[in-house]
């Protein structure tokens, strides 16, 4: 299964309610994932650009893209990014396949 890392910001009033009503956000983001036939690896918040962070794993592409789709649609987010991690292994493997891709830069 393929790694994740999505950074995601909360609304000025997500943070209200949740300063209202504190609540661990982890077993409901594990649910998503797991709804999926994937795995919650980490959740925390974090101080600057973004409020979180999650690292999760997933079968493939289109359940995590599903997951963070439901996510965003819920509107207690400002922003959510997700990236794909690669393993050191598939980044070497990617490296020798890229020998032979011969680029050439627009108007070269």
């Amino acid at each position: 299964m393929a790694m994740y890392l999505t950074r995601f910001s909360y609304t000025p009033e997500t943070w209200a309610r949740m300063i209202e009503n504190p609540e661990d956000r982890r077993e409901a983001a594990r649910s998503y994932i797991e709804s999926v036939g994937g795995k919650l690896h980490g959740f925390w918040y974090a101080f600057g650009e973004h409020d979180g962070w999650n690292l999760w794993e997933a079968p493939d592409n289109v359940s995590m893209a599903a997951v963070t789709l439901a996510i965003g649609a819920g509107g207690a987010l400002s922003s959510i990014e997700t990236s794909v991690l690669l393993e050191v292994e598939d980044t070497i493997r990617a490296l020798e396949k890229a020998k032979s891709i011969r680029y050439r830069p627009p108007a070269a």
